[in-house]
């Protein structure tokens, strides 16, 4: 999602955040030891016994940020960010069945956590998961590479635990807040890091109608196209959706998921 400032609903988030990372430090081991002066800390990994068994299906993808679609030129990858949310991802879903449309859904690791059968809903609707953190601190760019381990690692394994087992395919780091390293080690996950092309602003809610004209006015830069289904009302993000949707289909787009 883009980067953006005062949101009460991350602040809460971020404090729920810091419970799951208490509990999921139980369950890792972390080879790295923080530099007493706050420096660079060397990769951690994450030893759970799902962890290891994930690792033996794990293939690394490249690690540059994607923004194309497997559909080719003409292709659209829909990308829905910060859920899943208990009000707003079940209109999504149904939306995008009406259309005919799979997107990719950039799943915070906490509310996966917290609504298991919305992820698993997403999955049965042919739709892909993609790692969006496990709080979404947009500074984590800023952080040590612990950090970076532990907001991926531990997200990657809620999400998938949340899904039955599907693993995310991609990575989006919050605010765009990628680092060689969190791309090296999402890509060695198999998560290829994904950016986006159009930034449709639906988390200041300028109305259905400016969403709108933003996605037809930048379409033409690039594939990928950024929503949210979390982070507070919308119902904005649904009207434009209805919009949106069949307008691209009449131009001759299709819709795909990002390349990998």
């Amino acid at each position: 999602m883009a980067k953006h400032r005062g949101r009460g609903w991350y602040s809460r988030l971020v404090a729920a955040a810091l419970g799951v990372t208490a509990m999921a430090a139980a369950t890792s081991v972390w080879t790295a030891q923080a530099d007493t002066a706050g420096g660079r800390q060397p990769e951690a990994r994450v030893s759970a016994p799902d962890a290891r068994h994930q690792d033996r299906a794990v293939t690394k993808v490249a690690e540059d940020i994607a923004h194309a679609s497997d559909r080719g030129a003409r292709g659209v990858n829909i990308t829905i960010d910060d859920g899943p949310d208990p009000t707003w991802t079940p209109q999504v879903l149904q939306l995008l069945k009406d259309n005919g449309v799979k997107a990719t859904f950039c799943m915070v690791g906490t509310q996966a956590q917290a609504y298991p059968d919305l992820v698993k809903a997403v999955v049965a609707g042919g739709h892909q998961l993609c790692n969006h953190t496990v709080s979404h601190d947009t500074a984590m760019d800023k952080k040590s590479e612990a950090y970076q381990s532990q907001q991926i690692l531990d997200a990657e394994r809620m999400i998938t635990k949340a899904s039955g087992g599907v693993r995310p395919q991609y990575y989006r780091a919050p605010g765009g807040a990628f680092t060689p390293y969190s791309r090296h080690l999402a890509a060695s996950r198999g998560m290829r890091p994904l950016g986006w092309n159009v930034d449709t602003k639906d988390f200041e809610r300028p109305g259905a109608d400016i969403m709108v004209a933003t996605v037809k006015r930048e379409i033409s830069d690039g594939p990928t196209v950024l929503f949210h289904d979390a982070g507070g009302d919308r119902s904005q993000t649904l009207a434009a959706l209805r919009e949106i949707l069949p307008w691209l289909r009449q131009q001759g787009y299709s819709f795909g998921f990002p390349v990998r």
